[in-house]
């Protein structure tokens, strides 16, 4: 017997001959959001649709509940798997109120139906004065909101989010995002979402499944597969990164930035040393500071951008490299043509 809320095991999927799945294992516990990150075609919506009971699989199975829903020989209808299902445009019926869009497919009626749509709206952040409003009348966040407490109703065993705030402008997706995970966090319902978008796949959920060609490169807890990931391709999708060529020794690399700590159980030899902009720091020196610094440590700023609350400094290192890409704090940082020292906070990721 098992605890988790949803199991796919070798799933594997192809259309006119391609695989668009490839094998595909995952597990979600109770009460958990996962989030499967990936480019666009790398069959992250096709897995949803196989879970949800829109699509059917070639091979492997999907078990939620600990109940078997999909294999290549049985198929469970998608109304009878205890699933909801949000949209990437919400999908509600234009015709119909907000509570009735909400009511739809509730078991409750009359007293006990507009009861618990009122408590469905509380969750999902909306004023019980947005019931009798119709889709049209509502904004783009609002509209998604509506949708998750419409799935919501019949209190789902696991959520499917399917691109949810892709259609959303960036400060409206941010808000979204934020009303809907505390949504989906007070009611404990045990989500599956699916994005592009690295930012949200990172802040929004408790385990993140990095995709790449139907299968998974990666799948950890967001902040693992960020500061350790298993390939340069899950590091470079998940945001800018730097790789520099070293020698692992014991533990530390030896490169272009100094004598850096890295991951637990790395192999000794050559690597390449991936880093996260922000775990270095430049810091403006005179001349003669700099050739008092070992070479390796310092450079000179030939770019800057200008991000807000952050500025991108571009640094040719003194020693022979690529240049340099460094995150700060944009308070005051070192100007153009400026002569740096490089820190580096923390420990990079040895690849092979």
């Amino acid at each position: 017997m098992t605890d988790d809320v949803l199991q796919v095991r070798g799933l594997r999927k192809s259309f006119d001959g391609t695989a668009v799945l490839d094998g595909i294992d995952l597990t979600l516990t109770p009460g958990t959001i996962t989030a499967v990150v990936g480019s666009s075609g790398c069959g992250k919506t096709t897995l949803l649709r196989v879970i949800a009971g829109f699509e059917s699989p070639d091979a492997g199975t999907v078990t939620i509940g600990g109940r078997e829903m999909a294999s290549p020989t049985n198929t469970v209808a998608p109304h009878r798997r205890d699933v909801g299902y949000v949209a990437q445009d919400g999908a509600l019926f234009p015709h119909l109120t907000v509570a009735q869009n909400v009511a739809y497919g509730l078991r409750e009626r009359g007293a006990a139906a507009r009861a618990r749509v009122g408590e469905l709206l509380a969750t999902v952040s909306l004023d019980s004065s947005f019931a009798q409003r119709r889709p049209h009348q509502l904004s783009g966040g609002q509209q998604q909101r509506v949708a998750l407490a419409r799935a919501l109703a019949r209190r789902p065993v696991v959520m499917l989010l399917d691109e949810p705030f892709s259609a959303l402008d960036t400060g409206l997706r941010a808000a979204t995002r934020k009303s809907v995970a505390r949504a989906l966090s007070e009611t404990g319902v045990t989500t599956l979402i699916v994005t592009h978008d690295q930012e949200e796949a990172l802040s929004i959920s408790d385990q993140v499944a990095v995709m790449r060609e139907g299968r998974f490169t990666q799948v950890g807890t967001p902040e693992h597969v960020y500061r350790q990931p298993a390939d340069r391709f899950t590091a470079e999708f998940l945001g800018d990164c730097i790789t520099v060529a070293g020698t692992v020794t014991s533990g530390w690399a030896d490169s272009a930035l100094g004598r850096i700590p890295v991951q637990a159980g790395a192999t000794d030899g050559p690597c390449t040393l991936v880093l996260r902009p922000e775990q270095l720091v430049a810091t403006a020196i005179s001349d003669s500071e700099g050739d008092a610094h070992a070479a390796a440590s310092v450079g000179t700023v030939v770019g800057t951008e200008f991000l807000g609350h952050d500025v991108l400094l571009t640094i040719e290192p003194a020693a022979a490299g690529e240049p340099i890409i460094v995150r700060q704090h944009s308070l005051n940082p070192p100007a153009r043509d400026t002569k740096v020292r490089i820190a580096v906070r923390g420990a990079g990721t040895a690849l092979p």
